[in-house]
């Protein structure tokens, strides 16, 4: 068991976990930036401050996480267009999972917005880092 936290522990002081975690925050102050002004400023709906939020905020996330977190050297159009499709997809997925998250904690429980964004972030910001990591900036690709 020690050796299992020390283990995680060292993972999360790595170059690429800081830079995730710092890019993260980032990022994560650009959607609830984005998503406060549209709602609190414009009185928009939050479904379509929600949307703003992450359109914004995930091409913050690709240009970051391909040259700062990941590292991503690879050169080519095509390999340009997997990273950018699978990071797209990917976080068009996470879009679905705040969505369905945001619609439960808002509409079925009431709970405070900007604590829901912000509670819907931390479960996005982990889902996003294990597709980002295993699956669209992979060092190996097949």
């Amino acid at each position: 068991m020690g050796d299992t936290i020390k283990k995680a522990i060292r993972m999360l002081f790595t170059r690429e976990m800081l830079s995730y975690i710092f890019f993260g925050v980032c990022t994560t102050v650009v959607n609830i930036a984005v998503f406060q002004a549209c709602t609190a400023l414009l009185h928009w709906n939050w479904a379509v401050s929600n949307v703003l939020a992450w359109v914004l905020s995930v091409l913050f996330a690709f240009v970051t996480n391909k040259l700062f977190v990941f590292q991503s050297k690879k050169s080519g159009s095509k390999r340009f267009i997997w990273e950018a499709v699978t990071f797209f997809a990917a976080r068009v997925l996470s879009l679905g999972i705040d969505m369905a998250g945001m619609w439960l904690l808002l509409d079925c429980l009431g709970v405070n917005s900007l604590f829901s964004k912000i509670l819907m972030n931390v479960v996005v910001i982990i889902v996003n880092y294990i597709l980002s990591k295993f699956i669209i900036f992979r060092k190996k690709v097949s």
